[in-house]
């Protein structure tokens, strides 16, 4: 199966397509939300934006995800990459854009998880088609839904019918010429929902969707099995071990959950007769929890877990040509209101006020991000706890033992 794995060279700038993009290492992949206040109500403006992505692209990133079309940030994203390409001619970066697919009666008590929001889910639809045709040089890929199907999305998903549905529509425009024939159609999904888990997800319109996709973009996350699946993360106590290769060990474990995560997926596939290219639609590693995650918890979140995850994950990814969409890039602290120490607003890389977390301390070694800031005329980016390693260490624990 070709899986993402078989590398392509890309063509010239202004003719690259989402198939040359994917599973290519140097088009680095990222989620790009930029939201810095503890509301999506307060969008980030332009210029913040266009910061923000200077930065991205200094550390690499040529490919960002978006997750919907209700708000002006993914448009705007859009008109910053191109105003920086006029600014700068070197300058490249596509967009992997979201739409949001909600079920009848979402984030309500009466919820119909057979039926849709046919109202926003058309209008997030036509938003893409619209975007995709007047930025065909930008929008690479349309992603219809985020963790749209899987059940455990109570509050809102869809069966695969819904999202075969929308599938269907823009890959018969694209047959039309109302699309670009080369824009690449998928869905961004949790490993089970793509048929790597149980057999609930097993249906046959999950299989009309895998032959519909251009591409599957499969979401896996270790983080929260630590709290909710642990026997992969807890420790065997060993006395003889360290605490550094205890939590070091309890990565590569964590690694070898997403990767198993990952062949579940194309096993399932291999089972259907099907191949079609599989990336990584979302993985990442939370820093900070007050709860389940927390010292009281897993205790999987802190910086120099984060740090191994990431370096873990972005090395098997460039080793098996697949594109990894990492989540994400900065943390954003409207996720979750429950404070700033809540897991889902400490997954980025950096900081809200733009400080570089662990994982990318080498990079600012290197001077990569010098004249950068998240703020016009704001700070330079520095390193997370003073650049102190040890301090970084002290705060982090090794997973607890098995009873």
């Amino acid at each position: 199966m070709s899986c993402g794995r078989e590398q392509k060279q890309p063509q010239k700038e202004t003719t690259i397509t989402a198939e040359e993009i994917l599973g290519n290492s140097d088009y680095p992949a990222i989620s790009y939300g930029g939201y810095r206040a503890k509301s999506r109500e307060i969008q980030p403006t332009l210029t913040e934006i266009k910061n923000d992505l200077r930065i991205l692209y200094a550390m690499g990133i040529r490919l960002v995800r978006t997750y919907n079309l209700q708000y002006e940030h993914a448009p705007n994203v859009i008109k910053a990459i191109e105003a920086l390409k006029r600014e700068n001619g070197s300058f490249e970066m596509y967009v992997m854009l979201g739409t949001w697919i909600d079920c009848k009666g979402a984030w309500t008590e009466v919820r119909d998880h057979s039926s849709e929001n046919l109202k926003n889910n058309t209008s997030e639809i036509k938003k893409a088609i619209s975007l995709a045709n007047q930025y065909p040089q930008i929008v690479k890929i349309i992603a219809v839904g985020n963790e749209s199907m899987v059940h455990w999305a109570e509050a809102y998903y869809v069966t695969p019918e819904i999202i075969l549905k929308w599938v269907n529509h823009l890959q018969e425009m694209k047959k039309e010429g109302k699309l670009p024939s080369d824009l690449w159609i998928t869905s961004s999904d949790n490993f089970a929902s793509w048929g790597g888990g149980d057999n609930s997800y097993h249906k046959e319109a999950l299989t009309q969707l895998i032959q519909a996709v251009d591409y599957l973009s499969i979401h896996t996350y270790p983080f929260h099995d630590t709290h909710y699946n642990p026997s992969f993360w807890e420790t065997d106590n060993e006395a003889t071990e360290s605490k550094k290769e205890k939590i070091e060990t309890a990565m590569d474990r964590a690694l070898a959950y997403a990767v198993e995560q990952y062949n579940a997926v194309e096993k399932y596939l291999e089972k259907l007769g099907i191949d079609k290219p599989i990336h990584i639609g979302e993985t990442g590693w939370s820093t900070q929890s007050k709860g389940l995650y927390g010292n009281n918890g897993s205790h999987a979140a802190d910086e120099f877990k984060q740090a191994l995850y990431y370096h873990k994950m972005q090395l098997w990814s460039k080793e098996n040509n697949i594109t990894n969409v990492y989540f994400s890039a900065f943390d954003e602290p409207w996720k979750d209101p429950n404070g700033p120490l809540a897991s889902e607003n400490n997954f980025g890389l950096f900081t809200v006020e733009g400080k570089a977390k662990y994982a990318l301390w080498p990079l600012v070694d290197k001077s990569t991000f010098n004249g950068l800031s998240r703020e016009e005329n704001g700070p330079p980016i520095q390193k997370t706890f003073e650049g102190n390693k040890q301090h970084v260490f002290d705060q982090s624990q090794p997973p607890k033992t098995k009873k």
